[in-house]
């Protein structure tokens, strides 16, 4: 998910967001665990969306 799409989000659409994507971090995470991914990269995409979003999040909450 690029920045400028999390930009258009709504506030209650990006906390919707990024439960889901906090969810599907750690399933990634546990399916890791147990048998190594077919792409490992999917790992660190999620997890920088994950970032992305709580960037935002916090952005909007400071101002």
């Amino acid at each position: 998910m690029k920045q400028a799409e999390i930009k258009e989000l709504s506030t209650a659409d990006l906390q919707a967001k990024l439960n889901e994507m906090k969810k599907s971090y750690t399933d990634l995470q546990m399916a890791h665990a147990v048998t190594p991914l077919e792409n490992p990269i999917q790992l660190r995409s999620v997890r920088r969306t994950v970032a992305r979003i709580a960037t935002e999040l916090t952005k909007r909450e400071i101002q």
